[in-house]
């Protein structure tokens, strides 16, 4: 990190940023993120007595324990990050205020707020790196009570009766959270080019008492999510609204990273590109898509979603679940129309996590699998559909979920996802993401 912000810095000030004073001018900005999994060597994660199976295995639960987090309870260059999966979310690493303090947080398109862990930290959670110290940064600012800023978060703020600084807390269904003050510093994003970029006043929260499921090698969370205060959000006009990625299979033999761009850097075009709408809705942190129907083969199965998210905006997009998720009823409905088109003997997973899985020979034929969404078919590749669970066992990709449907990342691998929170579309481009 420190060669990287050696490099030339560019400063680039949030003029279209809600939260800024207004300005004539508008920058435009694109940058390109490389976005290293979890269970890659150059992760800090990263476990050699692993095999790639068990990675994928752990991946998997990770992602069944996902879906506590979308329950969530609310009490002109090209400048580059690196992004590091972390339980089926990514890792990027920043710098947060002046100098620079490097950190490694959770970059999740299921958050809106950027938090960090902050000295003094009144009960935190451990964590293996340094401490970011507000008082080292000459570019720190707690926010007031009475600014946009701090209303902004909504019923996520709050101010006590013998004070004017904002706080914030926020919890989530597995019973983690995070509490501490609202805040704007400089944000520094690293860039392929070796030339920085600084974002200021970017609104961050400040955590002096956070505790939960948090991993020791992560120091808190990047929110990339649709809300007010996203990373997203507050880019705002500089990146026209416009961010996508591109997923290396975790099955990838390439040592080369998955990535994640912004606003110039972001289209996406070309042969293949398919289209749909973004459905908003509360809450807005979420990225909804309507899903139509799923094909097995040239069998239609229409999707209503769950109770408690039919018609419009039945299913979230996330990159940070690994498997995609669906009403039970309707699982079982595609497991069985799967199970149907493959002449294979059906093995038992030995931990029962995966009800639909198979001997991992050359030989197994996968049936096509299209996800139709609202004016979007798109035609999922056999790596999208079974995975590699053990030496001698593949596995369905998907999975039933009592309460979201949520597309993950498996299904998105190899493609290239772009979001335009503009014209409200997502759009998907079948891609060898290993040569992005």
């Amino acid at each position: 990190m420190a060669s990287l912000f050696s490099s030339v810095l560019l400063s680039l000030c949030l003029l279209c940023s809600p939260f800024l004073s207004n300005a004539n001018a508008k920058p435009k900005l694109g940058f390109t993120a490389d976005l290293i999994h979890r269970d890659s060597p150059k992760s800090p994660f990263y476990n050699p007595a692993e095999t790639p199976s068990q990675r994928l295995r752990n991946a998997i639960h990770r992602s069944v324990n996902r879906v506590f987090h979308f329950t969530e309870d609310v009490s002109l260059n090209s400048p580059q990050t690196e992004i590091t999966s972390n339980g089926g979310e990514y890792l990027m690493n920043v710098s947060l205020g002046t100098p620079p303090f490097p950190i490694m947080a959770i970059a999740d398109t299921g958050s809106d707020l950027l938090w960090t862990q902050c000295k003094p930290c009144d009960d935190c959670y451990t964590q293996d790196d340094p401490l970011f110290d507000p008082t080292a940064s000459s570019t720190y600012k707690d926010v007031a009570c009475s600014s946009s800023q701090c209303s902004a978060l909504e019923n996520q703020a709050s101010c006590s009766t013998d004070g004017s600084t904002c706080s914030y807390s926020m919890s989530y269904g597995d019973h983690s959270y995070t509490k501490g003050n609202v805040a704007a510093d400089t944000l520094t994003l690293g860039s392929t080019d070796n030339r920085p970029v600084q974002l200021k006043n970017v609104i961050i929260g400040c955590g002096h008492n956070n505790a939960g499921t948090f991993n020791e090698k992560g120091s808190g969370i990047i929110g990339l999510g649709g809300g007010a205060v996203s990373l997203v959000t507050q880019l705002g006009d500089s990146i026209n609204g416009k961010f996508s990625y591109c997923l290396v299979p975790f099955s990838s033999e390439t040592d080369k990273t998955s990535k994640i761009n912004f606003g110039t850097n972001a289209d996406v075009s070309g042969t293949g590109v398919v289209s749909t709408p973004l459905i908003t809705k509360s809450p807005e942190t979420f990225y909804y898509l309507t899903l139509e129907a799923i094909s097995v083969g040239s069998k239609k199965l229409p999707f209503q979603g769950s109770d408690s998210g039919r018609g419009e905006g039945n299913i979230i997009i996330d990159s940070g679940t690994t498997m995609t998720l669906l009403p039970t009823e309707f699982y079982k409905e595609l497991e069985d129309a799967v199970a149907s088109s493959i002449d294979a003997e059906r093995q038992k997973d030995p931990q029962g996590g995966l009800s639909l899985c198979y001997s991992a020979t050359s030989d197994l034929k996968v049936p096509v699998i299209t996800m139709h969404f609202d004016g979007a078919d798109v035609k999922l590749d056999s790596s999208n559909i079974f995975v590699q669970i053990s030496q001698d066992l593949v596995c369905f990709a998907f999975r039933a979920s009592p309460s979201l449907s949520i597309y993950g990342n498996l299904s998105q691998m190899n493609f290239l996802v772009g979001y335009d929170t503009v014209s409200k579309k997502v759009s998907f481009m079948p891609t060898d993401c290993a040569k992005m």
